[in-house]
């Protein structure tokens, strides 16, 4: 579980993104971000007895910083209001696919998946689907990964108009070979986020996942 007071600092932060602020608050911001990587190092922890890829991450390892890339961005706040953190085989820079959990009051998340990989390795996970449609739809659809997270993500932006060249529209696997990104994900309300099961209900909802995100490394290997 996370303590209140996280959420309390990312709710004053995100209404006062500044410098000024950030460093007057920075012991708060060192508590909740300790907070945050207590609770990833207790789903690492767990995940990992049944996930090798994982076993060894440190969580501090594994948490984005909090400052935004404001290079070319319009908004020029310079903190982001969320803690991230991904857990993949290699650590979050990882190219291979993993577990994401996503820390913002009232637009918290969690799941994972592989998130816009390299041309060569996308051309790859599409051929895994192509040739292993039965296996990828039978994860995608058994009831626990449905009643854990519905239906992968299809956003216009992690989705192709049309069905990339090399397969043919009629393809059953067309809209998944369509996708850039195949991720899985699962609303978490501030409630939640607090609970004492949330650490338990994390490592279910990752264990839920591992089907697929084992599925999706292979094909790039």
């Amino acid at each position: 579980m996370l303590q209140t007071s996280t959420l309390t600092f990312l709710r004053s932060l995100r209404k006062n993104n500044n410098k000024p602020w950030f460093d007057a608050h920075r012991a708060q911001y060192e508590a909740a971000k300790k907070d945050m990587e207590n609770f990833v190092q207790a789903v690492i922890d767990q995940v990992g007895r049944k996930d090798p890829d994982i076993k060894d991450l440190v969580a501090k390892n594994c948490l984005f910083r909090i400052n935004r890339d404001i290079r070319f961005a319009k908004d020029k706040s310079p903190y982001k209001s969320n803690f991230g953190a991904s857990m993949a085989r290699g650590g979050k820079k990882s190219i291979y696919a993993g577990y994401y959990i996503h820390c913002e009051p009232g637009q918290s998340f969690i799941g994972g998946g592989l998130w816009m990989p390299m041309p060569d390795n996308m051309k790859k996970v599409r051929q895994e689907i192509d040739y292993c449609f039965d296996e990828f739809s039978s994860i995608i659809s058994s009831k626990k990964f449905k009643g854990t997270y519905g239906e992968l993500y299809r956003g216009e932006d992690v989705s192709l108009a049309k069905v990339p060249q090399g397969f043919e529209k009629e393809n059953p696997a067309a809209e998944f070979l369509k996708l850039k990104s195949w991720l899985a994900m699962r609303e978490v309300k501030d409630a939640d986020l607090t609970s004492k099961t949330f650490v338990r209900s994390t490592v279910d909802a990752f264990e839920t996942l591992r089907p697929l995100l084992v599925f999706l490394n292979r094909g790039m290997e």
